[in-house]
């Protein structure tokens, strides 16, 4: 999917670059291209001197994550740098955004705020192609670490889509369009009829296909959710739904405040946009499309996508008689999009989101995406050019600068693992970057020194994604180093055939629906992978998505369940120390070993493919530390 880089410092959290007593400014002189200048600790007034030096003109500093924003005439100019000893890295800060005088004014922070082709029966219509993108963690890759829009992957960690998830996703008729870059998850199909009455059988199997999804007590859509059962939550609502003291942080695409299942959790006064969208790139094409807003400016309760939305639903959907209940469902929802509408993660729009949530009492933000151009960042790859390592050590310093600050200030980091079917502890070659601009990827030997970021930055928990059956999902990545913890995260090739009720269900923006043509102008359902449910005259909207993307917010909204139990008072409403958090996010997990044998063989439309697992039941690639349980971390003592 394709990656945004986007604009200017916001004015909330950068200061005025001061050497001695002067503010370094010259408009006038203003050169073409604007870089984060990361400088090592004490460095600030040798990066400035630097600077300078080299012809370009200090902009602003932030002295919290320890960067000058500044104006330079290109890729010259950043090789220079990168000669002095005060600078670790240089990130290309790509106008593509930039920041609300207005909202910086007051003082509330930076910015204001397929499928391959398969047949409705499953059968493959072409060879799998694999699927690559970015950030949207599930499935767009996107949001996930790539959002998935299947791996494009954009938001779901990680990005891209292997070539037997495309095929799962392309088999369920109408499943999720990637977008832009990585993949998003894709839609798994569930049936598209309305939920009154119960949904129809769909091929593939009785669980979660049959029985599973027929009338609930609980909250209408409730049966389709046997991500729930899988980890207890829907006992954990009974005993121990989350405080409204708990702030949640949703680093994606967007959240649609006003869903009606989102709407009674969103905090709108503290919800912000880091990004703005830009209808085309720098070289006519298309990129973000029309601007929604004045100023391309998209409002804090907004998701053109859905990806941001599908997953602050399943964090904290809440129990009150319509569609879905999340994992949390008292907790509240906090809006901090760093995601363009066009998929990219860029890496200020991410810094700026991670202070602003250490800033404002956030006390857990989810991550479904990876931070682009790079799906993979090397220090120092021989294949790359100086220009592009200052590039990755920028991305990799100013991320890990940022998820330290955070963490300092008592907040929880959870991520998506990345849906590339990739043992991230051996990976071999990357042919997904850089991703932006567009035609720009290659194919480049890496190593384990290589990082996906910020799945595998310190002081972050990642999450791989299973099926309804309990194994890993044909397309989360896997590593003994990498993985944490596991979550359900749907796996539409789990089971016989392909079915989409093997997805996870989840809120989905109405607007967005119209716009790809999944509901028609009657607000009906076009696709298996959608679900309206109506009470009265209002309707809302659900819909199946897969990828480590969806698996990441299960274990988002557990963490808000033992912060609502065991914070104490602190900004915001509750703070608990991460550290504590993730002590009994893994002790309240349910231990999982390795299958027999640990080569695991998945088998689709006539082909397998093969992963392995290595550790053991306390600690192994395919699951981490176990499963999460909610329902233990509704009952556990601390």
């Amino acid at each position: 999917m394709r990656r945004l880089i986007y604009g200017l410092a916001a004015a909330a959290l950068v200061v005025p670059l001061v050497v001695g007593a002067s503010v370094v400014a010259n408009p006038s002189a203003a050169p073409s291209t604007e870089f984060m200048v990361f400088y090592a600790d004490g460095g600030r007034r040798a990066a400035v001197a630097a600077i300078e030096a080299n012809g370009g003109r200090a902009v602003s500093t932030e002295p919290k994550l320890g960067y000058v924003l500044a104006q330079g005439a290109g890729a010259a100019f950043a090789d220079a740098l990168g000669r002095s000893d005060a600078i670790v890295g240089i990130s290309t800060d790509r106008v593509i955004g930039y920041s609300s005088a207005a909202l910086a004014a007051r003082g509330r922070g930076p910015s204001a705020g397929t499928e391959n082709g398969t047949t409705a029966t499953g059968a493959p219509s072409a060879s799998p192609a694999q699927v690559g993108g970015g950030h949207l963690t599930a499935s767009t890759g996107k949001a996930a670490t790539g959002t998935l829009n299947a791996s494009t992957g954009k938001v779901s960690a990680g990005g891209r889509l292997s070539a037997a998830e495309g095929v799962a996703h392309r088999a369920v008729a109408g499943s999720a369009e990637t977008a832009g870059g990585r993949s998003k998850e894709t839609a798994g199909g569930g049936s598209g009829e309305t939920a009154r009455g119960g949904p129809k059988e769909t091929a593939g199997g009785a669980f979660p296909d049959g029985a599973a999804v027929r009338g609930s007590a609980a909250e209408p859509l409730a049966a389709r959710q046997w991500d729930m059962r899988m980890i207890g939550a829907d006992r954990a609502n009974r005993v121990a739904p989350g405080s409204n003291k708990v702030l949640v942080g949703v680093i994606d695409t967007g959240v649609d405040g006003k869903h009606p299942d989102i709407a009674p959790n969103f905090n709108r006064a503290l919800s912000r946009n880091f990004v703005t969208d830009r209808p085309k790139d720098r070289n006519g094409e298309k990129l973000d499309g029309p601007c929604e807003y004045k100023g391309c400016k998209d409002p804090a309760d907004i998701d053109d996508d859905g990806h941001g939305t599908h997953v602050a639903s399943t964090i904290a959907s809440p129990l009150n008689g319509k569609g879905i209940a999340g994992v949390a469902p008292n907790v509240q929802l906090v809006n901090l999009r760093a995601g363009l509408d066009s998929g990219y993660f860029f890496l200020k729009p991410a810094l700026d989101a991670l202070t602003y949530a250490a800033d404002n009492g956030i006390d857990v933000v989810n991550m479904s995406f990876y931070i682009d151009p790079w799906l993979f960042n090397c220090r120092n790859n021989k294949a790359d050019s100086r220009r592009e390592r200052l590039e990755q050590r920028g991305i990799i310093t100013g991320m890990q600068r940022a998820l330290d600050y955070a963490r300092g200030k008592g907040v929880t980091l959870i991520a998506a693992l990345g849906n590339s079917s990739t043992d991230l502890g051996n990976p071999r070659s990357d042919g997904e970057s850089p991703n932006f601009p567009t035609n720009s990827s290659r194919s480049r030997s890496i190593d384990n020194s290589c990082l996906n970021v910020p799945i595998e930055s310190e002081g972050v928990v990642s999450v791989s994604s299973l099926g309804p059956s309990g194994r890993k999902a044909i397309y989360s990545n896997y590593g003994v180093e990498q993985a944490d913890l596991s979550a359900p995260g749907g796996d539409t090739l789990d089971g016989k055939g392909v079915s989409p009720t093997r997805s996870i269900l989840a809120a989905a923006p109405e607007a967005a629906l119209r716009r790809a043509n999944k509901i028609n102008k009657r607000g009906e359902p076009q696709t298996a992978t959608v679900v309206r449910d109506c009470h009265g005259t209002e309707c809302a909207y659900y819909q199946y998505l897969d990828g480590t993307s969806m698996a990441a917010p299960h274990a988002t909204g557990v963490a808000a369940i033992i912060i609502s139990r065991f914070g104490r008072p602190g900004a915001g409403g509750v703070t608990m120390d991460p550290a504590s958090v993730e002590r009994l996010l893994y002790a309240t997990a349910t231990p999982k070993g390795c299958p027999s044998p640990r080569a695991f063989e998945y088998r689709y439309f006539g082909q397998k493919e093969t992963h392995t697992c290595e550790g053991d039941e306390a600690k192994n690639g395919f699951y981490g530390k176990g499963v999460i349980n909610a329902y233990r971390a509704a009952t556990i003592s601390q």
